[in-house]
C-alpha cells in the first residue's frame, strides 16, 4: 500500500471516529438543545488551533456484550489549543458515545491530558457531560474517577482549573468539578447532582424534578457550587475566555497586563456612597468607579450577595476585589458569604493576584440559624484567608466596620500591607445605639427622659468613635483619605507591594477551619 492509499485510509478512520456516535445520537444531542463535544471545544479555542490526541483509542471491556461494541474514543474528546493566542488543555465528554460513560479507558484520556496540564504549567478546562460511571465496567470506573480527583488535587493552586458542566453530572462525576477552581453552568443544561430524583424518590418519597433538584440556578444560587452561569452554551464560553483574560497561567506567574484604561465617567466614586450610613448602595458601582474601563468580572454573583467577590484591572494589572454589599442584609457575614470570600482569597494568593478589600459591615449575622449553621467555623475561614495570604493586601474602609467583621474584613491586625478610610469610616466594637444602650444604660434608666438622654448618648458616642481618627491615632489606620483619590492611593499601593515577600513559618500545611 502507498504512502498516498495509507493517508487516504488514516483520513477515512479520523472521519468516523470524529463522528462519534453517529448521526442518529449527534440529531438527539442537537434535539436537546445541546452541542456536540467536538462543536463546544472548536467554539471555545481560538480558530484552527485545536490538536487532538487519543483519537483512536478504544475501551478495552469485555463483560456484558461491551466486546463487542466499539466506542470511538471512548466517549472522551482531549487536546490542547489556544485561548487569545495562550495554550491550554482541554476535554470534552461526548454525550453521543455510550452516553458519555466514564470507563477506564475514557479515564485515562483524562487523566493523561491533565498530566500534560500539570507538567506544561497551562490551565486546564474540563467540559463534563456523561451519564456517570460505566456499570459495564464495575469498579475500574470507579478508580478512574479517583485518579481525576487525585490530580484535581495535585493541580490545585499550581494550574488553574475550569470545570464546565453541560449535561448531566451525577454521583462520583461531580466531585471532580467540586475540587476545579471555577463551576460554569447553563440553563437548563446544566444538572449536578449525588443522587438523581428517582433515588430520591425510592430512599425518602419526595418527589422532584432534575432541574429542581441540581440545575444550573440552584447550583449558582443556591448550592454555590456553581461559580458563572449562563442562558446559554455561546455565552458560557465568552465567560470563559473572559475569565482567562483576567487570570494568570500557573502560579509562577502573574496575570497578563493590559494597556491602562481610566473609569468610565458616568462612575463618581465621590456621589456613590450615600453619607447616611443606614442608606445602602451597590459596592459594586465603587469598584466600577475604581478599575479600569469599569470592567468588573464579578464571581459567584448569584450566591451569597451579601458579599462582591470579583476581578478588575488597576493600571492594567488584575486584582481581586472581596466587599460587603450593603444592598443586602446590610452587608453583614455569614456562612455562605465567608465560604464565599474565603475561597476567592485563596484563589488570589495562589495565583498572585492582588486583594483589595472595600470594607462596610454592621458584624456577623446573629440568629439562631446562624449559630446553629456554623457560623463561628465559616466565619473563621475569612480570618484564616486574609491572615494566610501574602499577596499584597489593602483594605478601604467605606463606612462602617464594626466588632469581628472589622477584624475579619482584612484588617492590619491580619497583617493587611495598607489600610485606608474614608472620612465617613466608623470604627468601632458595635454600632453606636447599641455601644450607647450598654454603655450608658444606668444613666438613661434614671433620668427623666430616657429617651431623650438615650439620644444624647448615642450622639456622644457617635462624636468619639463613629469615627476613623481614633483607629488612625492608633495606627491602625495608615491615612484618612478623600474618596476621589482612591484609585490613586490604590495604584501606589499595589505598585509598591509588587515584590512583597512575606516570611512563614515551615509546615506541611495549615489546617482551615473546614
Amino acid at each position: 500500500m502507498s504512502l498516498k492509499q495509507k493517508t487516504k485510509e488514516l483520513l477515512k478512520r479520523r472521519a468516523i471516529a470524529e463522528q462519534g456516535g453517529g448521526d442518529k445520537a449527534i440529531q438527539k444531542q442537537t434535539a436537546m438543545g445541546k452541542m456536540t463535544a467536538r462543536e463546544r471545544i472548536l467554539a471555545l479555542l481560538d480558530k484552527d488551533s485545536f490538536h487532538e490526541y487519543d483519537l483512536f483509542v478504544e475501551h478495552d471491556a469485555r463483560d456484558f456484550n461491551m466486546d463487542k461494541k466499539v466506542l470511538h474514543g471512548d466517549g472522551v474528546i482531549t487536546g490542547t489549543g489556544t485561548i487569545y493566542g495562550s495554550p491550554v488543555c482541554i476535554f470534552a465528554q461526548d454525550f453521543t458515545v455510550a452516553g458519555g460513560s466514564l470507563g477506564v479507558m475514557h479515564a485515562r484520556k483524562i487523566t493523561k491530558i491533565m498530566d500534560h496540564s500539570l507538567k506544561m504549567r497551562v490551565p486546564l478546562i474540563g467540559i463534563n457531560d456523561s451519564g456517570g460511571a460505566r456499570i459495564q465496567e464495575g469498579v475500574n470506573s470507579l478508580a478512574g474517577y479517583g485518579e481525576i480527583f487525585f490530580r484535581n488535587t495535585l493541580a490545585s493552586g499550581v494550574i488553574p482549573q475550569i470545570s464546565v458542566i453541560l449535561g448531566p453530572c451525577a454521583g462520583g462525576a461531580v466531585y471532580s468539578p467540586a475540587l476545579t477552581d471555577f463551576v460554569f453552568v447553563v440553563d437548563q443544561i446544566s444538572k449536578m447532582f449525588i443522587t438523581g430524583p428517582e433515588v430520591i424518590k425510592t430512599v425518602l418519597g419526595e418527589e422532584i424534578t432534575m432541574e429542581e433538584l441540581g440545575g444550573a440556578l440552584v447550583q449558582a444560587e443556591k448550592t454555590g457550587n456553581a461559580h458563572f452561569y449562563a442562558k446559554n452554551e455561546m455565552e458560557c464560553f465568552d465567560q470563559i475566555k473572559k475569565l482567562i483574560t483576567f487570570i494568570p497561567w500557573n502560579n509562577g506567574q502573574k496575570a497578563r497586563a493590559f494597556p491602562p484604561k481610566e473609569p468610565r465617567k458616568e462612575y463618581k466614586i465621590e456621589d456613590i456612597v450615600p453619607s447616611d450610613p443606614k442608606k445602602p448602595y451597590d459596592v459594586r458601582d465603587v469598584i466600577r468607579a475604581l478599575v479600569d474601563d469599569s470592567d468588573f468580572f464579578e464571581v459567584q454573583e448569584r450566591f451569597a450577595a451579601n458579599i462582591v467577590v470579583g476581578f478588575g484591572r488597576i493600571n492594567g494589572e488584575t486584582v481581586g476585589f472581596v466587599a460587603n454589599q450593603p444592598l443586602v442584609l446590610a452587608g453583614v457575614l455569614d456562612t455562605d458569604s465567608s465560604d464565599k470570600a474565603a475561597r476567592f482569597i485563596r484563589y488570589c494568593d495562589a495565583f498572585n493576584v492582588p486583594v483589595v478589600t472595600l470594607e462596610d459591615l454592621p458584624g456577623y449575622l446573629p440568629g439562631v440559624d446562624q449559630e446553629h449553621a456554623g457560623v463561628i467555623r465559616h466565619g473563621a475561614k475569612v480570618l484564616y484567608a486574609y491572615s494566610e495570604a501574602t499577596v499584597p493586601k489593602v483594605t478601604i474602609i467605606l463606612r462602617k466596620a464594626y466588632g469581628g467583621g472589622y477584624i475579619a474584613m482584612n484588617s492590619r491586625h491580619l497583617r493587611a500591607d495598607f489600610v485606608f478610610a474614608w472620612p465617613t469610616a466608623e470604627i468601632a466594637v458595635m454600632g453606636p445605639e447599641g455601644a450607647a444602650n450598654i454603655i450608658f444604660r444606668k444613666d438613661i434608666k434614671e433620668a427623666d427622659d430616657p429617651e431623650a438622654m438615650r439620644k444624647q448618648k448615642v450622639k456622644e458616642y457617635k462624636e468619639k468613635f463613629a469615627n476613623p481618627y481614633v483607629a488612625a491615632a492608633k495606627g491602625y489606620i495608615d491615612s484618612v483619605i478623600e474618596p476621589e483619590t482612591t484609585r490613586r492611593i490604590l495604584m501606589h499601593s499595589i505598585e509598591v507591594s509588587a515584590n512583597k515577600n512575606v516570611g512563614q513559618p515551615k509546615k506541611k500545611h495549615g489546617i482551615p477551619p473546614f
